[in-house]
């Protein structure tokens, strides 16, 4: 491994996620604890757990993120602007929002720009948002960046993970696009420290996991084998 990835921070790049639909209580408190064990950059929750989340990591280092219009991004503006306000009162820090993908389709580009831009208006909250690329063409993707990010959001984000997860091919058109004036979120698929540092290297700068912990693991496994084999 080189001495650059040997370096790297990985947790500070992970959005911790437990996007499950029959997560418990005890199952966000203990997502919260690996959140703050590990140092990671935050933890990203639904909406109904948010207050639970800023109670617990009060005062710590990871922020807590929720998702917006997850996963299909197809709910009306009006439900989405309210529930990215009523996340913010909770204590919501970051909100990763899953734009219309039927409206860029359609090429109804005003809509998507303005249901982000009022959220980022509204909120003051850093925004991710989120492309789904896997079900994209190539000029939608191109569309879709050009969007988002005159609409003022603070992070372009692949996919959900529920249609097909982040490629390194994707990370790099996002970097080029974007031309580092935001940040990338890749997210969905991503298995093993071999996947997360591959995309980091590609130009992304969060990483969204349910297996943080796992992949922190496995890095320290592969940085401590060169000093095994010498024995």
């Amino acid at each position: 491994m080189s001495k650059a990835f040997s370096d790297l921070d990985l947790a500070a790049f992970i959005d911790h996620a437990l996007l499950s639909p029959i997560a418990t209580a005890e199952q966000v408190a203990h997502a919260c604890y690996v959140a703050e064990r590990y140092r990671f950059a935050s933890v990203c929750l639904f909406p109904v757990h948010v207050r639970q989340a800023v109670e617990l990591l009060h005062g710590k280092i990871p922020k807590v993120c929720t998702v917006i219009g997850f996963p299909c991004g197809a709910t009306t503006s009006a439900v989405k602007f309210f529930e990215a306000q009523e996340a913010v009162e909770h204590g919501a820090t970051e909100l990763d929002v899953v734009i219309n993908l039927g409206w860029l389709r359609m090429g109804k580009t005003d809509d998507v720009h303005r249901e982000l831009a009022e959220i980022v208006d509204a909120t003051g909250c850093p925004v991710k948002a989120i492309l789904e690329m896997g079900l994209l063409t190539e000029a939608e993707k191109r569309l879709a960046v050009d969007v988002c990010m005159d609409a003022g959001v603070a992070f372009l984000k692949t996919s959900t993970g529920w249609n097909g997860g982040a490629t390194v091919a994707d990370v790099k058109l996002l970097k080029e696009l974007s031309k580092g004036q935001v940040g990338i979120k890749a997210s969905g698929g991503i298995r093993t420290a071999e996947q997360a540092l591959d995309l980091i290297l590609a130009g992304a700068t969060r990483l969204g996991t349910s297996r943080g912990p796992e992949l922190m693991q496995q890095l320290e496994a592969m940085l401590d084998a060169p000093i095994q084999s010498q024995k």
